[in-house]
């Protein structure tokens, strides 16, 4: 059903492409990044209200950014073919290097209970041969999902027992997996299909139910896991990117990139209030690089 919910719009700062929001809870502050420049940005919300904080430049193509549970110790970002650890002090290091196949880049992903990230490719132009990777508290790289087109939301249930995942264009489908304990994925099965967009980034909440934003339909729509449309919520922007739950507020990240003549609303972060809340994003079970006496860096590598 459609819902007649208030849409705030968040941010005074417009961006080409937001995406990956995130709730910190070491201080309760907001994370997303803006794809077409590199940019990761932190700030924090006060009054329904974005109040920006530092801004790092991490590289070219930027995907996603988790949490190290620590406070203080920093982010893993998905970036180009890498994932990198970004110091609060906007420090940029290197935590696993050539994850992602030449031509490809790193896109959306998040974390499971066991502390493992998960992240995946896309590629230009699009072809199904991009991946789906976890990365392990020791910057080691496994590939567990083949044949990816573009990899986008991705949500684990409260056990960690249950991946939901959206690769965008190969069915426009949330599907789910069973996850074993040591990461291996089983029993792949389509959820729903998600017609008049593109299904793009996800987040689930304290009942299990999927918020997807779906891109180029002006719309965030929730699912429950047997993939029940249960609420869709018109926006005023065309390309919602992805959603996060602030507890009760949900916070969608847009797009103005490609708009030919995008509204104040295009490119903003947007924020309504829901009656279910979610969790603080999940972190990850790495620790910041190490360094060596000499100086160096000791950096992960990449299970095939």
């Amino acid at each position: 059903m459609s819902s007649s919910r208030t849409v705030e719009i968040i941010s005074d700062e417009r961006y080409v492409q937001a995406e990956s929001p995130r709730w910190d809870g070491r201080d309760g502050g907001l994370a997303w990044i803006d794809m077409a420049t590199g940019r990761f940005h932190r700030g924090r919300l006060e009054n329904g209200k974005v109040v920006p904080g530092p801004v790092v430049t991490v590289g070219a193509q930027i995907g996603a950014p988790v949490p190290l549970a620590e406070p203080g110790s920093g982010w893993a970002v998905a970036v180009d073919r890498a994932v990198k650890h970004v110091s609060d002090d906007g420090v940029v290091s290197p935590i696993a290097l050539d994850v992602a196949a030449a031509g490809s880049y790193m896109n959306d992903g998040g974390c499971d209970p066991a502390g493992r990230f998960w992240v995946g490719s896309q590629s230009m132009p699009r072809a199904p041969h991009c991946a789906l990777w976890s990365i392990d508290a020791h910057g080691v790289a496994t590939e567990r999902l083949g044949g990816v087109t573009v990899s986008n939301g991705l949500a684990f249930d409260d056990t960690g027992s249950t991946l939901y995942y959206i690769d965008t264009l190969l069915h426009r489908s949330i599907e789910a997996f069973d996850v074993a304990p040591d990461g291996r994925l089983a029993n792949r099965r389509t959820v729903c299909h998600v017609d008049g967009g593109n299904p793009d980034g996800m987040t689930i909440d304290k009942e299990g139910m999927l918020w997807v934003a779906v891109w180029d339909a002006a719309e965030v729509r929730r699912y429950s896991p047997e993939g029940a449309l249960v609420e869709t919520i018109r926006l005023p922007a065309t390309r919602p990117t992805a959603v996060v739950l602030v507890d009760d507020l949900l916070v969608i990240t847009t797009a103005s990139v490609g708009l030919p003549h995008p509204t104040r609303a295009d490119g903003a972060l947007l924020g309504v209030e829901v009656e279910v809340g979610g969790m603080p994003t999940r972190p990850w079970g790495g620790s910041a690089p190490a360094v060596r006496a000499d100086g160096a860096e000791l950096v992960g590598g990449v299970m095939r």
